[in-house]
């Protein structure tokens, strides 16, 4: 669908100097507080090529809001570190040490990265990340059932490592308990995710998640989750005739300002051109078409405030003195 996008409403950035302890990453903008609690925004960058290209109008919204639609529908598998939810782009959650271990469920054989399972099938492996594959599976067929797909956290521009369970437990990254209790949360999530998506006629093909300990030692999950940006969706009409034909199935096609970029410069050396207002309206369409279809619910965007900014910072006010 097509909607009329405000190109002006946007939040590009969250920098509110009456906040404590900030932390900017690419897409979120965070602020830690005394009592043990952090507040994250999502900002409305895209990022990309490790930079980052754009600002999206109502994308952090739309993050947000498809996080809160499944933390509010998983409470009861795992905990999770939601507090509050202030402003339509901003949670504020529990801190929590982030688990060393990039948690990925599949359920397809599907990937174009280098650790994903696609490529590493087609190079001929069959034994990776501690599970067999067998041979004879095509490109994007359901996995004979849902694996995870561990890699190391990489830090100061590494690259991720494929790992194994008896890896992550040998080298000390888990112990063999907390290895046991995120496995089993990570599948039993993406068996309710693949679930209820299938019920809104999505499949969800693969997922990352983000497990913490808090400071009492529980594991939660935080950051995201099922969002259009941490997960692949495929849409189920179509899928067939797809994998029939051996091509690509239809899904939400966010990487529009990628490949336009990716055509037009090299875009990890040279400057990025200026994209144009019209790909930039169509991308938050994208991101609105996701979040109707994920969450069966009617977008409503938040036009309040003079700026974005303005609206999320008169709704933190109480926590500028925390």
């Amino acid at each position: 669908m097509t909607r009329a996008i405000d190109l002006t409403r946007v939040l590009p950035h969250a920098r509110i100097p009456e906040l404590p302890k900030p932390y900017f990453g690419k897409v979120r903008d965070c602020y830690d507080l005394p009592d043990g609690t952090r507040i994250l925004i999502s900002s409305d960058r895209i990022s990309a090529f490790d930079r980052i290209l754009a600002a999206i109008p109502f994308k952090g919204q739309v993050l947000t809001q498809v996080a809160r639609f499944w933390f509010d529908r998983t409470a009861d598998i795992v905990p999770n570190h939601v507090v509050a939810y202030p402003d339509p782009n901003v949670v504020i959650g529990r801190r929590v040490e982030i688990l060393p271990v990039e948690i990925v469920v599949r359920g397809y054989l599907a990937g174009t990265t280098s650790t994903s399972v696609l490529t590493q099938y087609r190079k001929g492996v069959r034994q990776m990340y501690g599970h067999h594959l067998p041979d004879g599976l095509r490109d994007n067929e359901a996995l004979p059932a849902a694996i995870i797909t561990p890699t190391s956290k990489a830090f100061d521009g590494g690259h991720d490592e494929p790992l194994t369970p008896a890896q992550i437990v040998g080298q000390g990254l888990l112990s063999p308990a907390q290895w046991d209790e995120v496995s089993a949360h990570a599948l039993a999530l993406f068996a309710r995710g693949q679930k209820m998506a299938a019920e809104r006629g999505l499949i969800l093909v693969d997922t990352k998640y983000e497990f913490g300990v808090d400071v009492e030692g529980r594991i939660l999950i935080a950051d995201e989750i099922h969002t259009p940006d941490s997960s692949r969706y495929w849409l189920a009409d179509g899928y067939e005739a797809a994998f029939a034909a051996g091509t690509r199935p239809p899904s939400f096609d966010k990487d529009v300002i990628r490949a336009w970029v990716a055509a037009r410069c090299d875009p990890y050396k040279d400057a990025i051109p200026d994209i144009p207002a019209e790909m930039i309206a169509e991308t938050a369409n994208v991101y609105i078409d996701a979040y109707e279809a994920i969450t069966g619910e009617v977008f409503q965007p938040d036009t309040t405030g003079a700026t974005p900014l303005d609206r999320v910072r008169a709704n933190l006010a109480p926590w500028f003195s925390a």
